[in-house]
């Protein structure tokens, strides 16, 4: 791809947020002449103490505890951090001013050489993303794997960059503020309600993630899910090569599922099969997902047996329907990551014996009735927790018997003085976690410790 020239050295740049996005983006450009100031709303002493201390040694100005109307105005380019809302109005008066706002992915693309295969959806991205990279190494082909898994593409932006691909997760956050961003391979795995407290509505949403082919051009490439109504009627540019994948067969699909074996495109021209029972992530919603990767192996040039063997081995990611415990024939499931409706209903799907289910958090202005329609076929009992328990209610009520807990230490013991021998306790929120939680990782957490304590009680 080819890498713009940024003139930054001397310029006033201000990057807004000090998470860690803000933080490798502040290090990239202090260590290009660039003179930065960071501002968050969040105090000193809120913030990570390292990240602080280490850009203060390199020069860096902190404007904390709130944002300065002068900072905004007087700079020469603005780098904002994922979270941070690109609609939040001290941003349009600079948009206004003619002054340049870029998002740290945009900032990243911009500057990196190595080839992106880039990687969104509602659902299943980082699962993709992290398999992905086990692929390549597995192939032999150096890779950096970042962005919304974890470690940001600034950090690599600040590395020697030797890797041969970086594949990265992409969220709509970062997507919105995408302008030439043009990823070698770009992936859509699908794309259902979520963040509805952040967007407009679903279309605005549904927008956001299609961005991620929208500067796609000539020898690039496009992987869609074609079983889902949005992505199906896409259409990239001229001379983007686009591959659909479902799970039945029709015509201009690339891969599809015949009696439970993946059948694929090979290099020879001839197709080849993956069967997925010998697979490491059980359901329909996985064998959907790692049809991506396939395709992502076909394009690349890796060999079937590489493919199938990375496939077999892979067995997820912490947090999402991860087993973890057991006890009087009562399995307990962390599925934290599943902060939206879809995701709660890939995890109830993949479950084959009756469940308990654990759910609720921070409501973000989605419906519920979908997952409680799914839920009355395999949920036996339901316990919410959170901001959104009200919501569930409601959307419950009359269809799954259901109790309310005050936390999920207390939803954890509930749920199983509920369930019996061969029961299953589900934590599949279908919520984010802020209202209780740092993230869905501390959620997931603390739902393994409280299963923990009760096991050895």
């Amino acid at each position: 791809m080819a890498v713009q020239h940024l003139d930054i050295r001397g310029k006033r740049v201000l990057v807004v947020g000090l998470g860690v996005s803000g933080f490798w983006v502040s290090r990239w450009l202090m260590e290009h002449g660039a003179r930065v100031t960071v501002t968050d709303s969040r105090r000193r002493e809120e913030l990570n103490g390292t990240f602080c201390a280490d850009l203060a040694e390199r020069g860096v100005g902190f404007e904390l505890g709130g944002h300065r109307r002068k900072s905004f105005l007087n700079a020469d380019m603005i780098v904002i951090s994922p979270g941070v809302p690109h609609t939040m109005p001290l941003l349009q008066e600079a948009r206004e001013k003619g002054i340049p706002i870029m998002g740290e992915l945009e900032l990243a693309s911009r500057i990196i050489p190595t080839p992106l295969i880039a990687v969104t959806g509602t659902n299943g991205k980082t699962t993709v993303t992290a398999c992905l990279g086990s692929l390549l190494e597995s192939a032999g082909l150096p890779v950096y794997v970042g962005g919304n898994i974890g470690t940001p593409l600034m950090a690599y932006a600040c590395e020697e960059m030797r890797a041969r691909y970086v594949v990265v997760e992409v969220s709509s956050f970062q997507l919105d503020t995408a302008e030439t961003f043009a990823p070698y391979i770009s992936i859509i795995l699908n794309i259902s309600p979520d963040h509805l407290d952040r967007y407009r509505d679903f279309e605005a949403y549904a927008q956001a993630k299609k961005k991620i082919f929208s500067r796609q051009g000539q020898g690039q490439y496009l992987i869609v899910n074609n079983e889902d109504e949005i992505l199906a009627g896409v259409s990239p540019e001229t001379g983007v090569s686009i591959l659909r994948y479902g799970l039945r067969k029709r015509e201009g699909q690339a891969t599809f599922l015949q009696d439970g074996v993946i059948m694929a495109p090979g290099r020879s021209g001839k197709m080849v099969e993956y069967p997925t029972g010998s697979f490491g992530m059980p359901g329909e919603h996985n064998i959907l997902n790692l049809q991506a990767v396939i395709l992502v192996g076909y394009i690349l040039g890796i060999d079937a047996a590489t493919i199938q063997t990375t496939l077999n081995k892979f067995q997820g990611l912490p947090h999402r329907l991860e087993r973890v415990g057991e006890k009087d024939g009562v399995v307990f499931y962390n599925d934290s990551k599943a902060t939206n409706v879809e995701a709660a209903i890939g995890a109830i799907q993949s479950l084959s014996c009756p469940i308990v289910l654990i759910a609720g958090g921070k409501h973000k202005g989605l419906r519920y009735e979908k997952l409680a329609a799914v839920s009355s076929e395999r949920v036996k009992k339901a316990i919410f927790i959170g901001e959104a328990g009200g919501h569930l209610g409601k959307a419950f009520d009359g269809i799954v018997p259901y109790h309310f807990a005050e936390g999920l230490e207390e939803a954890v013991q509930m749920a199983f003085s509920l369930a019996d021998r061969g029961d299953a306790i589900l934590l599949s929120p279908a919520c984010s976690s802020f209202d209780q939680f740092h993230d869905y990782r501390h959620r997931g957490d603390v739902f393994r410790t409280s299963v923990e304590r009760l096991i050895h009680e």
